[in-house]
């Protein structure tokens, strides 16, 4: 059963994946925009090419004909991805949930629209007139964010309208892809946010869902995430009815992270991710029988999976970067090392800037012991490194 995986992105995320195929015997090319990203280094091989150029795609797809294709970041000439299906190749999930996740317009309208799940209020702009009319139909405070971008870059909060034209500017300069158009969001008074991981299997075999995760963010990208996530059972049956619409709608085979707001009012639909979630980094701790990269793999091959169980409770808490560098080193790991139910990842990636996500630190323990005391460890664990430029 040895399969060929095209890895499309090769960031941390893609690296726990191709280790994961590694472990089953599994072929993965991994592909990105610059050398020796993480993927690369533990991949059979690469390629180095803008992803937004559909004639590259093609040339690259046609060399190593992949029996799977599997997108880890946004900015991919997604259209190319139904001529694909038509070889025969498959698109993970499918090449229509691809496209329509790669850009927050097409998931939101098919969320609010087709499906009627509840969202926040929202509006689209593609210029800065454009979002202050935009930001005066939706009401302040309210959120901006590119229809494409990763890991929370260029999302801003408008407070006043002096902010407006901070938030086009950073909304501009945060998105991926060649689309400059943002969403703007009515301000959800959520009391907390969780990811909810979805796997969809194939051969007729039943959706199943993780344990709910939770996660805090600054600069619209994670700094920790919790799994369990303190959830009422009517908002965890809501969550699941909604992701189970959403993911449907969207068809094929793979994990999905689909975040929502839980409010007094009831739960959200936010964003979805058609592939593992930052946030399920957690999931490292081992505090699932199998982790968020071994779902999505297993569901992608048609391996059936049984039942998701949770085995421990856990955190995972960042490391980042604070000043840019071409050669980045890490002291204090060996003090990380020495702290009991912890555990570390570094992700080599061979630049930093400030912010840039470079490790995780997890730490875990019994489901009798308060999530929120292993978060605190986490944090304080992870404030142990530091990146060195």
């Amino acid at each position: 059963m040895n399969k060929k995986i095209l890895l499309l992105g090769s960031g941390e995320l893609g690296k726990e994946f191709v280790i994961a195929a590694q472990r089953i015997g599994q072929t993965v090319i991994a592909v990105d925009s610059y050398e020796n990203a993480p993927a690369m280094q533990v991949a059979h091989g690469f390629e180095v090419i803008n992803m937004l150029d559909g004639a590259e795609l093609d040339r690259i797809v046609a060399k190593h004909q992949p029996d799977f294709i599997v997108p880890e970041i946004e900015a991919i000439r997604t259209e190319r991805f139904y001529d694909y299906e038509k070889q025969g190749i498959t698109v993970v999930p499918s090449a229509k949930a691809a496209n329509f996740t790669m850009n927050r317009k097409a998931i939101r309208d098919l969320a609010a629209k087709e499906l009627g799940l509840k969202t926040a209020n929202y509006r689209y702009a593609t210029s800065y007139e454009e979002l202050q009319k935009s930001v005066a139909e939706v009401g302040m405070p309210c959120v901006v964010k590119p229809l494409m971008s990763s890991s929370g870059k260029g999302q801003s909060t408008i407070k006043s309208n002096e902010d407006i034209e901070k938030a086009w500017n950073y909304a501009v300069e945060g998105s991926r892809g060649d689309i400059v158009e943002v969403i703007v969001e009515a301000f959800v008074n959520f009391h907390s946010e969780i990811t909810l991981l979805t796997v969809t299997q194939n051969n007729n075999l039943p959706t199943l869902f993780c344990t709910p995760i939770g996660h805090r963010q600054e600069r619209g990208d994670y700094q920790e995430s919790w799994q369990p996530a303190r959830v009422s059972e009517a908002d965890i049956l809501e969550a699941q009815d909604m992701a189970k619409k959403v993911t449907e709608a969207l068809g094929g085979a793979g994990l999905f992270g689909v975040e929502f707001f839980l409010t007094n009012e009831g739960v959200y639909f936010s964003e979805l991710s058609p592939r593992p979630h930052d946030t399920g980094m957690v999931t490292l701790a081992n505090t699932q029988n199998f982790n968020e990269f071994e779902l999505h793999l297993r569901a992608i091959l048609s391996l059936p999976i049984y039942e998701i169980t949770q085995e421990r409770a856990g955190a995972s808490a960042v490391i980042l970067a604070s000043a840019n560098s071409n050669h980045p080193t890490f002291s204090g790991i060996e003090n990380v090392a020495f702290q009991p139910k912890t555990d570390f990842r570094l992700f080599g990636k061979p630049t930093s800037r400030p912010y840039r996500r470079m490790g995780v630190v997890l730490n875990y323990d019994t489901l009798n012991t308060p999530v929120e005391e292993i978060v605190e460890r986490a944090k304080k664990i992870a404030t142990l490194v530091t990146v060195n430029v």
